[in-house]
């Protein structure tokens, strides 16, 4: 599933390339795709103008001057790919090295026609879903109600981080992290890279984690979060940005997806093990749990 990094990098495309433009038509044959009523997109999304894409945690929000907004949530194989009327280029003049073929293809759940293009939302899977909904109502849901803080917000400090995973110091670090009613957007490869960095091992408990190494984890989340923006996120398997590119983080990665290869610290082998129910990367020397630990 795309994490923070992947979803913001995608809202960062859609602003550049969708502001502005008014909606011309959707078109949409998957009801659990787009479970909008037709006389509500006919009146409150067509001939709107785009105004803002927004980001909550791993969810858009492409907001129109009607009122109402697009929520789209992208679950594990949801793309958001726009492709223009005229020719190959993008806005910027570089070219068109889009990663996936032809669209629409079997994959597109939705075709929104805007004035200078078309924006596809593909999902093999069949998981994700964009809602219309008043603007002001949208982040009133108890989906929103239940996420916790922005890890890379202005006002998110290590204080407000710490108070966030000592709310469930009996868990894992790990399943903390992944909590995403403790922290928004933070998934599995940044939880793997971050705890690796901070010299953490993921199964030892909240609890037990010195506030010096809480205080490393934070700096080291943030600022793995801040590279994959960089790179353009993950690209593990579906994910691609909004010109429908891969993201290249993973070719900086240090443990996740590196089993049996050199840790870049110390030389020893990655292992890959199960905590908080998820494939988990880890050196065995560098993050150690401590002897007789349960």
């Amino acid at each position: 599933m795309p994490e923070l990094p992947e979803v913001e990098t995608v809202r960062r495309g859609l602003a550049e390339l969708l502001l502005g433009q008014t909606v011309l038509a959707i078109d949409s044959q998957f009801p659990k795709s787009f479970p909008n009523a037709p006389q509500d997109v006919a009146k409150f999304v067509i001939g709107s103008q785009i105004t803002a894409v927004r980001r909550r945690a791993k969810v858009l929000l492409i907001d129109l001057s009607s009122g109402y907004s697009l929520l789209v949530h992208l679950k594990m194989t949801g793309q958001l790919v726009y492709r223009p009327n005229q020719g190959r280029g993008f806005a910027g003049g570089h070219p068109n090295d889009s990663l996936i073929g032809p669209l629409p293809d079997n994959s597109t759940r939705v075709n929104l026609k805007s004035t200078k293009g078309n924006l596809y939302f593909n999902d093999q899977r069949r998981f994700g879903w964009m809602r219309l909904l008043p603007t002001a109502q949208a982040t009133d849901l108890d989906f929103f109600k239940k996420i916790g803080p922005e890890p890379l917000a202005a006002d998110f400090t290590a204080a407000k981080f710490k108070a966030r995973l000592m709310r469930r110091p009996g868990t894992t670090v790990k399943a903390a992290l992944l909590d995403q009613s403790v922290l928004a957007g933070v998934g599995n490869i940044y939880a793997d890279e971050a705890l690796f960095a901070a010299q953490i091992h993921p199964a030892l408990r909240v609890r037990d984690v010195p506030i010096t190494k809480l205080n490393k984890l934070f700096k080291e989340l943030q600022a793995v979060l801040n590279l994959s923006l960089a790179k353009g996120g993950s690209s593990d398997r579906n994910y691609v940005d909004a010109q429908g590119r891969k993201g290249s983080y993973l070719q900086f990665a240090k443990v996740f997806r590196r089993q049996n290869q050199p840790c870049p610290r110390c030389g020893q082998a990655i292992v890959k093990l199960r905590v908080a129910g998820r494939g988990t990367h880890i050196c065995p020397h560098d993050q150690k749990l401590p002897k007789d630990y349960k």
